[in-house]
């Protein structure tokens, strides 16, 4: 399992498609533990762009705060899980609230429209 999450600073980015970097974070599915995380730049904005990369980098999920209805589709039809409406927080926290299933997908919508 590989889960990408967007970051501003330390904390996860809430607009999806403008992030600087993603932290991708390998889990053990049989264990459950943390095996590697590294942060990423993310390539340079493209509409469309950020969820065939991430599909490249071999993301099987993704946390996200805010995300438009075209990149969820994108990631959806890539067989990428997306979870959205997180808060802003750590990757680890929002890591650890996933797998133990304490994080769960709320239905978001950003746009080119939202303020940050």
């Amino acid at each position: 399992m590989k889960i990408a999450i967007p970051m501003s600073g330390s904390c996860m980015d809430q607009h999806f498609g403008h992030c600087k970097n993603v932290a991708l974070i390998d889990v053990a599915p049989e264990s459950g533990k943390v095996t590697c995380q590294t942060e990423l730049a993310t390539p340079e904005h493209q509409h469309g762009l950020l969820p065939r990369w991430l599909k490249e980098m071999g993301v099987t999920h993704v946390i996200a705060g805010g995300m438009g209805a075209h990149a969820r589709t994108l990631l959806l039809e890539s067989s990428i899980e997306v979870i959205t409406g997180a808060p802003s927080e750590t990757p680890a926290d929002l890591v650890q609230k996933f797998l133990s299933g304490n994080l769960q997908s709320v239905e978001t919508s950003c746009g080119h429209t939202c303020s940050h």
